[in-house]
């Protein structure tokens, strides 16, 4: 059976339709249609039931979807394995959000070269929802974000609760207006609490949706912002920003998510142990010399 095929049919569950598929594969609507005609055809089962709302799934195709969601992780699997370099024993890959990977990500990657160094790591950097659909289809082992959205057969699996806090720097010569708040965008669940206090903060002269870029705009142009509290404190300490009397903490939770047939998998359980060794050991005194992630 096709894997591209396989593939294709997982992507138009994932977007609900036959175009916006072919736009997220990148090949043609009539290229999408042959390849699901070819494996209803090989399947002797229609999939999809087409109409102007896009296409959804005949009984035969919800049944066919967790197999289709198997034969690709199986794949994807077999690539890793036979990609594994000399003198390593497994390969695991592991996709987490920009502003995760400092220092929580490379505290790990670090950690797994000394306690696993027989396990080849893949990193991947990306979006929430890039990140899900690259786990949902087996190229990633485990996925590090905030805010997942559940998915049938994987474990979330809460890592930490960082805060995150109001931090000012002022620019020479200016003014505390409200014009110097800028906005972060930490997703839906910051955004509901932000939004009950939004009196608090006037109306943000820049809205961002990324917290490094956020707060590197601040360190050099002025204003202030919400950021994770980790990342703050030693800039804080350093008189470099200030924090914002008595303005609110919102909590800001880290999961990783993973397979549920992964506990039978050794490499992935031992990187699972190394995360929380490292949420446990808090940050090393190496990550900290980096420039810090807002």
């Amino acid at each position: 059976m096709d894997v591209d095929r396989i593939r294709t049919f997982l992507e138009i569950v994932h977007s609900g339709s036959f175009l916006k598929a072919s736009e997220h594969l990148n090949v043609t609507q009539t290229t999408v249609s042959a390849r699901i005609r070819t494996l209803e055809q090989e399947l002797g089962r229609q999939l999809f039931i087409r109409n102007r709302n896009g296409a959804q799934l005949t009984p035969s195709g919800r049944e066919f979807e967790r197999f289709a969601q198997s034969f690709v992780q199986v794949w994807e699997r077999a690539r890793h394995q036979l990609a594994i370099p000399s003198g390593r024993t497994s390969m695991i890959a592991l996709g987490g959000e920009l502003s995760l990977w400092n220092p929580l990500l490379l505290d790990w990657l670090v950690w797994m070269r000394t306690a696993e160094p027989k396990i080849a790591i893949h990193a991947h950097v990306g979006v929430p929802d890039q990140l899900l659909e690259q786990l949902r289809t087996g190229v990633l082992d485990i996925a590090v974000l905030y805010a997942p959205k559940l998915l049938p057969g994987f474990k979330v699996e809460l890592l930490l609760e960082e805060q995150l806090v109001l931090v000012r720097r002022k620019a020479p010569g200016a003014a505390d207006t409200g014009e110097d708040y800028v906005y972060v965008d930490w997703g839906p669940m910051f955004a509901a609490q932000h939004d009950a206090n939004s009196t608090t903060f006037g109306e943000p002269g820049l809205l961002v949706g990324l917290g490094p870029l956020g707060l590197s705009y601040i360190m050099r142009a002025g204003g202030m912002g919400y950021f994770r509290k980790g990342v703050v404190t030693q800039l804080v300490e350093a008189g470099e920003l200030e924090r914002v009397d008595d303005a609110p903490e919102f909590t800001y939770p880290a999961y990783a998510v993973y397979p549920e047939e992964s506990q039978t998998r050794a490499d992935v359980q031992a990187a699972l142990a190394a995360l929380r060794n490292v949420v446990a050991t808090g940050p090393t005194a190496h990550t900290n010399s980096i420039l810090p992630m807002g």
